[in-house]
């Protein structure tokens, strides 16, 4: 136990030959030990480490000495200079020596024995003899020691005797296994000071787990080790620093500070420890609370004085506290994360009835007078805060008292059974009693294990710190292990009766050892990928019907169906969740048969049926914590045996009241309601338990896809239901793929279930933001393909209650018209033409209604129809004056081109030139190619279209470059006019610069290259000169098109000299290049 952690994670048989004791064992085997000597009750001998050729390293001997006092090794020393926590191969191998080969050692009486017997000639040679041997090494101790001798008043010669290591320690002092200190404290500091990372977090588990193995061993050390664990994570600096910023710790350092907790609770709880023990472990429990940076309870808490307030809740309810309750009364000193394990250390075992438990299995009591204390067949209860009963379960496990926690654990399944009952009872009798009258959906006036109707509801089982419902089921379902699992337990068990102190000592080492080997094989498959679940068996409780495998279920059903609040905070529900799924996954693992199958329908009635206690029932809180994953199991459990159960569960469970009971919610992003947002305590995991409700539609669905009633029904509750449009989206492609398998016929009421719940995700998300919104509207015309024509129709007809208008003509429209389509659906003549009318109707529709957006996919879809097309080109004609801008409209202009209407994309031409304004800087703009196209197509129109278009660009293009390219273009051969229609050659007669409409189009470039010149030269710098000469030159090409335009440009220049004639060095490169 001291060679290695009792959890140790491996993978391959090679990794487990590394551990101290498998090294330690093949030193043995190798003859590696030799020269034991054992004197008294002190073991020494020589391990030889044999060479490593692989690192250089030669072979070396090791001088190893052990103490032991009443079967326990209290000491150990090595000279390999080990510097771990455990002990090294080479004690094992002197240990295993001793046990294995207790012959071949030689035994010698302790040392003062032999003293003794020597006469003082003797003593004074053993003496000398002694220094020679290692005089470098005690002489100056000795020479100490003799001189206090000496002296007759020394504090030497006031005590009587002499101490003798070998001889043993007396019956009254502590005998410990040996535990280095030192080490330990050294190796948690070490794994700490490494952060987050994940093998850190697994070594402190690893230790943690090494405390519950010392506890089961009734080993003292265990709360030693558990002791300097606890003052190296208060040193950890971190917890400083994560004050001091008002930050939390991780969620790793957070589990881990729970595990400390709880294992301190399982500490103070040890039914045998002493009161010295108690007290000075609240003494030290007490100071740790005080530290300022000790963890609080509550993980989701700031060290704020306004969080740090809780409930009281009778006697014996330190477990009660639930982290993040709204509801406290009154502002206290804040709980620190041992509050718990103070709480616990004023708890006794001392109680008769508790006793009488603990050590009567299923004996009956006949005269049972109190029905608090005894149920009506005379088997005892145990009336105590579930937690803190459940804590007591656990410590006498971890104290390897293993029947003692199954009587016990069986008491409190059978109380909270009876509960339930009550519970039921009382809830029929308040119906009855309200003479029709609705209950209400808050669980008013029940009690649930002695508690009030609220705080029932914040006392959540399932997701409390010390997890009380895995713990009962834990102690119940290992009880109902396989023989082959089990095996040395019982053997164990079986042998436990001995008279003898010291058998039963013994008993106890190897039945925990047993028990400990077990352990380590079920945390091995438990860390290993290819997980083994454990095989179960009915094992009955005696005196009882029952078995302690249907208790375990039941207690499970019980605690997870459980009515509870959301806890407030990040933590508490993250963990909230991961209890519910650990538990969950653990009954997955149960086989069930008739006996649990009818357990099984039992108690889900009783849950359906059981009122405000059960989170199943009729009317529940609107922040209860939802059902969906546990009615997702109890779905699947069910299906096989009783079906109408299952969907009633299922349907049941499928509510989400936190969303429904809002008057607003508002889809933002990922649907989640504003209120969900806003409100305190937040649902942080809302995405997680809305993809658990998404999961248990979906897998009502598959289920019912050739049940069309039950299809119709799962798929009208998750309509009702399900508020997020992400979750929907997912359930109708879930849908979508159980009704098409592949080489299968499809499944059509699931198909037409999957486009229904497409439609719903349209209405959802048309009026809010869903960055997923294109792949929807894409899946569902997909999906309605897959349906046929008639869904086709539907959508197109009521695009306006679906899509945006561009989503309606851009992607719907178009898909469907598409020839993969058609050819998909292979439709005939007829219906072609009335999906063709159908789109053409939904086209003119969305350019009405948003013409700039949906104009061009409107022309498109109705090329084929005369009307439909000229009512197209109408709607953008009339919206281009006050919708439209330029761009919109000259790419419906080339678009008309292009299919062959000229005069059509002039008219529109026209009127976005009449939109576009150009700088006279705007010598890049996007715009300029459209310019040019427009007044390439008015030229190849003729001279009159160009004459109309010239007046626009004058006067809305102001840039000079822009103006000369047109001027330029326009007096080449017109675009399309090159070759006439009959093939001859003509002489074409090329436009003049000097007549219109091209010399008002000069004018305006002579001009717009003055004013350009001149709004240059009044911001120019130096360095921009050469781009400036660049741009007259340009000029001066344009201006030397007029009959006058020499004279114009030198006048230009004259007029730059005048005015600008300090900028004598531009001036100078003016005459340059112009020789002006």
């Amino acid at each position: 136990m001291y060679s290695s952690f009792t959890n140790f994670n491996t993978k391959e048989g090679a990794e487990t030959q590394k551990l101290p004791f498998h090294q330690g064992v093949k030193l043995l085997e190798n003859s590696a030990v030799h020269d034991v000597l054992q004197i008294g009750f002190h073991l020494s001998g020589t391990v030889t480490e044999p060479a490593n050729p692989l690192y250089s390293e030669p072979e070396r001997d090791y001088k190893v000495s052990i103490s032991f006092d009443r079967c326990k090794i209290t000491a150990v020393k090595c000279g390999c200079g080990n510097k771990d926590i455990f002990w090294c191969q080479h004690v094992v191998a002197l240990s295993l020596y001793r046990i294995r080969k207790a012959d071949h050692v030689q035994l010698r009486v302790p040392i003062s024995e032999t003293l003794l017997q020597m006469s003082r000639e003797q003593l004074q040679k053993f003496a000398q003899y002694l220094i020679a041997e290692h005089h470098t090494d005690v002489l100056p101790t000795a020479q100490r020691i003799a001189d206090e001798i000496v002296q007759a008043k020394s504090q030497i010669n006031l005590l009587p005797g002499a101490p003798d290591p070998t001889a043993g320690a007396s019956i009254g002092d502590d005998n410990s296994w040996h535990l280095d200190e030192d080490q330990v404290q050294e190796q948690v500091k070490s794994y700490l000071s490494q952060g987050g990372y994940y093998n850190t977090s697994n070594q402190l588990n690893a230790m943690f787990a090494k405390v519950r193995e010392m506890l089961r061993a009734r080993d003292s050390n265990g709360a030693r080790m558990l002791t300097l664990i606890t003052e190296q994570f208060l040193a950890d600096p971190r917890l400083f620093l994560w004050k001091s910023q008002g930050t939390p710790m991780t969620d790793k350092c957070r589990l881990l500070w729970d595990e400390l907790g709880a294992l301190w609770v399982c500490v103070v709880l040890n039914p045998n420890c002493s009161l010295a023990e108690k007290q000075q472990w609240h003494s030290s429990l007490e100071e740790w609370s005080n530290n300022p940076v000790c963890p609080l309870e509550d993980a989701d808490s700031r060290h704020s004085t306004d969080h740090h307030l809780h409930v009281a809740l009778g006697n014996n309810n330190f477990l009660g506290q639930i982290p993040g309750s709204s509801l406290w009364p009154q502002r206290q000193k804040p709980r620190t994360i041992f509050q718990r394990a103070l709480e616990a250390g004023h708890l006794t075992w001392e109680d008769r009835h508790l006793q009488r438990i603990l050590h009567e299995d299923g004996r009956r009591c006949k005269t049972h007078s109190m029905s608090d204390v005894y149920d009506s067949q005379g088997f005892p209860l145990w009336h105590e805060h579930l937690a803190t009963a459940c804590a007591r379960v656990d410590a006498l496990r971890s104290h390897g008292y293993l029947k003692e926690s199954l009587r016990l654990a069986v008491a409190i399944v059978r109380t909270l059974k009876r509960l339930q009952r009550k519970n039921q009872d009382k809830y029929k009798l308040d119906r009855f009693e309200a003479a029709g009258e609705c209950m209400p959906s808050t669980s008013s006036g029940i009690t649930h294990l002695g508690l009030s109707s609220h705080a029932s509801l914040t006392d959540g089982w399932v997701g409390h710190p010390f997890d009380p419902i895995g713990c009962l089921f834990d102690t119940l379902a290992e009880a109902s292990l396989s023989p082959e699992d089990n095996s040395s337990h019982r053997a164990s068990e079986a042998s436990s009766s001995r008279s003898s102190q010291r058998d039963r000592d013994r008993e106890h080492r190897d039945r925990d050892r047993d028990r400990d080997h077990r352990d380590r094989d079920r945390d091995h498959r438990d860390n290993t990928n290819h997980m083994t679940p454990p095989r179960y068996r009915h094992v009955p409780v005696p005196e009882q019907h029952d078995s302690y495998l249907t208790l375990a279920l039941e207690v499970a059903l019980i605690g997870l169906g459980q009515q509870r609040l959301m806890p407030s905070g990040l933590y508490a529900q993250d963990k909230t969740c991961k209890q519910e799924e650990k538990l969950i996954n653990k009954l997955q693992e149960i086989e069930l048969d008739s006996t649990l199958v009818n357990v099984l329908r039992k108690q889900v009635t009783l849950l359906i049926e059981g009122g405000p206690s059960s989170g199943l029932g009729a009317g529940i809180h609107m922040e209860s914590y939802p059902m969906h994953t546990f009615a997702r199991y109890l779905f699947t459990s069910l299906l096989p045996y009783d079906q109408d159960l299952a969907y009633r569960v299922g349907l049941r469970a499928m509510r989400l009241p936190v969303l429904e009971n809002t008057e607003e919610t508002e889809d933002i992003v990922n649907n989640v309601g504003s209120v969900v947002l806003s409100r305190f305590p937040r649902w942080f995991v809302l995405g997680h338990i809305e993809s658990q409700q998404c999961e248990l539609a979906s897998t009502m669905l598959a289920a019912a896809k050739n049940d069309i009633r039950r299809l119709k029904t799962v798929l009208e509750s998750a309509q009702r239901h399900i508020r997020s449009s992400s979750q929907l989206f997912k359930l109708s492609q879930d849908a979508f793929k159980i009704a098409t398998p592949p080489d299968v016929p499809r499944q059509i009421p699931a198909l037409n279930a999957a486009f229904e719940l497409g439609l719903q995700v349209m209405r959802m998300t048309l009026s809010t933001l869903n960055w997923r919104r294109r792949e929807m509207v894409r899946w569902l015309v997909t999906c309605a393909t897959e349906v046929g024509i008639q869904a086709l129709l539907s959508i197109m007809q009521n695009w306006y209650t679906l899509f945006a208008p561009i989503e309606a003509t851009g992607t719907v429209a178009s898909t469907i018209m598409s020839p993969a389509t058609m050819i998909q659906l292979n439709l005939n003549y007829h219906q072609q033409e009335e999906l063709a009318s159908c789109a053409r109707t939904l086209a003119l529709q969305c350019a009405t209604k948003d013409p700039p957006n949906c104009a061009l996919c409107a022309l498109h879809l109705c090329e084929k129809d005369a009307i439909a097309f000229e009512t197209a080109y109408q709607i953008v004609v009339d919206a281009a004056a006050h919708i439209m801008n330029s761009t919109q409209l000259f790419t419906i202009a080339r678009y008309m081109e292009h299919r062959g209407y000229p005069h059509r994309a002039y008219k529109l031409a026209l009127l976005a030139m009449k939109t576009l304004h150009l700088a006279y800087n705007q010598d890049t703009h996007p715009a300029i190619n459209d310019i040019h196209w427009a007044c390439a197509l008015s030229h190849s129109l003729g001279k009159v279209e160009l004459a109309n278009i010239v007046p626009l660009v004058v006067k809305n293009v102001l840039c000079a470059t822009v103006l000369s390219d047109i001027l330029r273009r326009c007096t080449l051969t017109a675009p399309g006019m090159a070759s006439p229609p009959d093939g001859k050659r003509r002489t074409m007669k090329l436009l003049s610069y000097d007549k219109q409409p091209l010399r008002q189009l000069m004018e305006a470039a002579i001009c717009a290259y003055i004013n350009t010149t001149h709004s240059r030269l009044t911001h120019i710098s130096p360095r921009h000169y050469g781009d400036f000469i660049d741009f007259l030159s340009k000029a001066r090409e344009t201006f030397l098109l007029a009959h006058d335009g020499h004279i114009q440009f030198s006048q230009l220049i004259e007029n730059m000299k005048l005015v600008y004639k300090g900028k004598k060095k531009l001036m100078h490169l003016i005459k340059e290049r112009f020789g002006l």
